[in-house]
């Protein structure tokens, strides 16, 4: 699994750009009835841009060259009232289009979210939070103005110069040929600089990834970093990221902005053209004052849009990559996910199973090898190892977090690659050694285990675990808002707060993963009464470094280079002396032999 940090590069996604973008464009497609309103609006005011030009040629022509100051005053109130009705309709055409561009970018996040929810801890394993967070956030919000554009600039401007130019090929031809010569020129230039402004502005999304990335994991581990003096070497490290972010935005930006200046000088050298063909070749004789001028007008209004669609084309280039990289998440297939045929798994009795399971992260390491075991319902089962062994491993996949790669996991002898997740997971109550905590009051937190949850049974929860004292001294009690991930409370309360979350959850087969292992010794007697009659009936395993928290269980798995090399109960495994009796008094010494 190649893993993704805060200072590598995200692998560059090659996509069709013709494909993402008629992928985007279906989103703003599924507006169809407000996009023909939107345009209707566009085409009325191209129509009196248009107009504009002519009316200029009719009033020097027409009126002001013969004294006809009545019909200038009606032709000039004419244009008032035409373009007041523009400057409205132009209002209305933005706030419709706004609205649906930030439809259109809710729903993708939406879409995206709920994607990445669906996705297993693999994807997850191999990328940085921020990275994660990037896409959600900046990618989506870089795609409203190429929606906004795409109708609002790119049509209005492709149809505008298309009619410029019909017209002055009808006003003069010769004028029109000579004004259009710069376009060989200005299209070469463009798509010289599209092919390296694309480049420098992937680049770019890639470091600010790496930039935020690098954020989120530096303010979620402030703590350690002022701990251990480490403040310096972050900050080195913050300065080598925001660097190569400036370098590769100022790269970007300077293929970027020459589109403007390629423009500017198509534009300077047509008119050139056009004044010097109609004055050398066509001839005063032969050409209106009222004529250039209306001809000045149109070229303006053709190498203006010009300038928009280079504009837009600009834009489009700097965030194709943005919807690359959003579309890259969406087509990320679970390596975890329901069957097509699966089946729910009816209320589980708590029988699980390993047939010959073997199970690695990578191609290069095996966790497990050939692991076979048969729970009975209602036993409690500790994992006991050193660390890496496997017993978090094997947990995991009876949840399906992972699928193993050879061999089957049973539960009441149904594979659980043939049932479906939510049926599974909804039935287990999983307690690890991260007591995450949301934002938000001690009974939401609790009740996050079942949501339906009373609020008599979210007490009974805390009281089982002992956690209901605590939150009664609190100036709230259940109330209580908490800070982000539980800031002001202390390891073992929050450790009890995802204890009681899990108990609430009323799960048929409860795995703990050094769920006790925050608590003090005190404490930690309390919840174990707390948590003897929850055990009773049900399924359990029992993850813990304590080895005087698990003599209770029924059975003990001693886990090792890939496999179970001991089972039994604590009294047995201590007869044998084997790797148990070593662990034990490793942990314990003489006091365990006094005992």
């Amino acid at each position: 699994m190649a893993i993704n940090s805060t200072k590598t590069d995200e692998k560059s996604v090659e996509k069709n750009k013709l494909q993402t973008l008629k992928r985007l464009y279906a989103y703003l497609f599924a507006y169809k009835g407000t996009l023909v309103l939107v345009l209707m609006i566009m085409a009325f005011g191209m129509f009196a841009s248009l107009v504009n030009p002519k009316i200029i040629q009719v009033a020097i022509d027409d009126y002001i060259s013969v004294g006809n100051i009545e019909g200038l005053y009606k032709l000039v109130a004419f244009v008032i009232i035409l373009n007041l009705l523009v400057v409205v309709a132009d209002k209305i055409r933005m706030y419709v289009m706004a609205k649906v561009c930030n439809e259109i970018l809710l729903t993708i996040r939406q879409e995206l979210y709920t994607h990445i929810q669906k996705l297993d801890f693999a994807f997850f394993d191999s990328r940085p939070t921020g990275k994660i967070l990037s896409r959600i956030i900046g990618d989506i919000n870089s795609l409203k103005d190429v929606l906004n554009n795409s109708v609002t600039t790119m049509i209005p401007n492709i149809c505008t110069v298309v009619c410029v130019a019909v017209i002055m090929l009808c006003m003069n031809w010769k004028l029109a040929i000579a004004c259009m010569l710069t376009l060989p020129v200005m299209i070469s230039a463009t798509v010289y600089i599209e092919n390296h402004a694309h480049k420098y502005w992937s680049d770019f999304r890639k470091k600010s990834s790496n930039l935020n990335a690098f954020l989120h994991e530096d303010m979620a581990g402030m703590r350690i970093i002022q701990s251990f003096n480490a403040e310096d070497e972050t900050e080195e490290t913050f300065d080598e990221l925001v660097g190569a972010h400036r370098n590769t935005f100022l790269k970007a930006c300077s293929y970027s902005d020459a589109f403007g200046p390629v423009i500017d000088f198509s534009w300077g050298l047509g008119s050139i053209l056009m004044y010097v063909t109609g004055i050398l070749i066509i001839g005063p004789d032969n050409i209106s004052v009222g004529e250039i001028m209306a001809f000045g007008s149109y070229l303006y209004m053709f190498f203006w849009p010009i300038q928009n669609i280079a504009s837009f084309y600009n834009n489009l280039v700097t965030n194709i990559a943005a919807a690359d990289r959003v579309f890259e998440i969406l087509d990320t297939e679970p390596d975890i996910s329901d069957a097509s045929d699966v089946a729910e798994i009816p209320e589980i009795k708590g029988n699980v199973t390993f047939e010959n399971v073997t199970f690695a992260y990578d191609d290069h390491t095996r966790v497990l090898q050939n692991v076979s075991f048969d729970i009975k319902p209602g036993e409690t089962i500790a994992l006991v190892g050193p660390t890496g062994a496997g017993k978090s491993t094997i947990v995991n996949l009876i949840s399906r977090f992972y699928d193993v790669q050879e061999g089957r996991v049973l539960i009441d002898g149904m594979d659980v690659k043939k049932v479906s997740i939510e049926s599974l997971r909804k039935q287990m109550g999983i307690m690890t050694q991260d007591n995450f905590l949301f934002t938000g009051t001690i009974r939401e937190n609790i009740r996050y285990g079942r949501l339906d949850a009373t609020d008599e049974e979210v007490e009974a929860a805390a009281k089982a675990v002992n956690a209901h004292d605590f939150i009664m001294k609190l100036e709230k009690g259940y109330d209580t808002e908490l800070k982000e991930r539980g800031g002001g409370l202390s390891i073992g309360q929050k450790q009890l707060l995802a204890f009681a979350r899990t108990m609430v959850s009323l799960p048929k087969i409860l795995i703990l993963d050094e769920a006790t292992s925050s608590i003090d010794t005190k404490t930690e007697r309390l919840v174990q009464n707390g948590i003897e009659h929850l055990l009773a009936g049900r399924t359990s395993f029992v993850i813990a470094h304590r080895l005087s928290t698990i003599e209770k269980a029924d059975r003990i798995f001693v886990v090792d280079e890939g496999g179970i090399c001991e089972e039994g109960t604590a009294k047995e495994l201590m007869e044998r002396k084997g790797m148990y009796y070593n662990l034990y008094m490793a942990q314990f010494g003489d006091a365990a032999l006094g005992a």
